[in-house]
């Protein structure tokens, strides 16, 4: 239920709370009105207006004029009335109106629904029959009533200023999750193509270099086209939103990367999807026990390893070693290391790489970890080799 619902929600309850509040006064003073039975016939025109407008108005949709023309017209006459039904030193006493702060009803929906102008406007007009009522009966207005008008301006001024701004607020945080609901559809697009295309133009414009002669121009206008797209995917925004898709891209060290297609029945064993990276220089160590994770978050950690694995291949050269440990101790988390013996990671590097369009640890690693929830820890000292932990917690949201 968004902000105006709730406004026109509360303005309904508020009138019948306000004509229940009338008819106690009609009650309580019918023996001192002129005209008692006309006091009960105003009550049961404001009744009827109560049922009609409560209906009329609805929930949150824009008003129409004469929706609001004809509420501030019955407040007004209701107002009127009273110089039919009360005596000429009732008035001058100050003694309340019929309606009382019934009225009030249609000054908030003034103000709900054009702000603070259009409430002090139907301040004035109901403020204007008060005194009316004052001068058909040749008295002067009290404290009392000026007191009323006072209110009748304070409520109109505030509330529409406070209406306006809610509608405001409201507005800007849906505008707020649209911005970030389109953010992490482009981080998902950017982890799909860095693990897919960016990879393969990569692989041919260093095969093609090796090759020479016409491969080598192949590999120059796969470059140049891997220098696009990572410009692309860096700075364009999705157009609009897409369904996560439910395989994964991504190049490992000499392993055929791993299949999609739907996930089988029940919690998958992480450990069956991350033996499989194990090659001839890929040493994968797991627990004897299975270790049971939601579907998505087997698949998004395994791709982040393979993310990872495929960094090992491309930095730290063709003979690098690399060892990933997955660890459970049955408590909340489930760890993944994976460390080479590599050069190592020179400070600085990966922002560099982050502001270049490179978004193999930005987005294949920490981004798919961050989307589950977890965490990635970095260790590298160059010339030692380096050392990923990535961690999710068994109930990643």
């Amino acid at each position: 239920m968004g902000v105006g619902s709730a406004l026109w929600r509360s303005i309904a309850v508020y009138r019948f709370l306000a004509l229940l509040y009338a008819g106690v006064l009609i009650v309580w003073n019918q023996d001192k009105y002129e005209r008692p039975y006309a006091a009960w016939i105003v009550l049961a025109g404001m009744a009827l207006w109560t049922g009609y407008a409560t209906l009329a108005y609805g929930g949150g949709r824009k008003q129409r004029w004469p929706l609001l023309i004809a509420d501030l017209a019955v407040a007004a006459a209701s107002v009127l009335a009273t110089s039919w039904v009360e005596t000429s030193s009732g008035i001058a006493q100050g003694r309340p109106t019929i309606p009382v702060a019934w009225v009030v009803a249609a000054l908030l929906a003034w103000a709900v629904s054009g702000g603070r102008r259009l409430g002090l406007l139907a301040a004035a007009v109901i403020g204007a029959a008060d005194m009316v009522v004052h001068v058909l009966n040749a008295s002067a207005p009290g404290p009392v009533t000026f007191s009323n008008i006072v209110l009748l301006f304070l409520t109109g001024l505030v509330v529409g200023h406070v209406v306006r701004m809610a509608v405001d607020a409201e507005a800007r945080l849906a505008r707020a999750v649209e911005l970030e609901a389109s953010t992490r559809e482009r981080e998902r697009l950017a982890r799909d193509i860095h693990d897919s295309v960016l990879q393969v133009l990569a692989m041919v414009q260093r095969r093609g270099a090796e090759a020479g002669g016409e491969a080598a121009e192949l590999g120059r206008l796969a470059g140049e086209q891997e220098a696009a797209l990572r410009t692309l995917i860096t700075g364009a925004p999705v157009p609009r939103p897409r369904p996560p898709r439910g395989r994964r891209h991504a190049l490992a060290l000499e392993t055929p990367a791993s299949g999609g297609g739907a996930p089988p029945p029940g919690e998958p064993d992480l450990r069956a999807r991350l033996t499989v990276l194990a090659s001839a220089r890929v040493s994968v160590a797991t627990p004897a026990t299975p270790v049971l994770l939601p579907g998505h978050v087997v698949d998004e950690l395994t791709a982040a390893v393979e993310a990872a694995l495929a960094n090992v291949r491309a930095h730290a050269g063709e003979d690098a070693r690399a060892w990933v440990l997955l660890e459970d101790d049955g408590a909340d988390e489930v760890i993944v290391s994976v460390r080479d013996d590599g050069p190592g990671i020179p400070p600085g590097r990966l922002e560099i790489a982050e502001a270049d369009g490179r978004l193999g640890v930005a987005q294949s690693i920490r981004g798919r970890l961050r989307d589950l929830g977890g965490t990635v820890a970095i260790h590298s000292t160059p010339g030692e080799g380096t050392e990923l932990e990535l961690t999710v917690r068994r109930a990643a949201p």
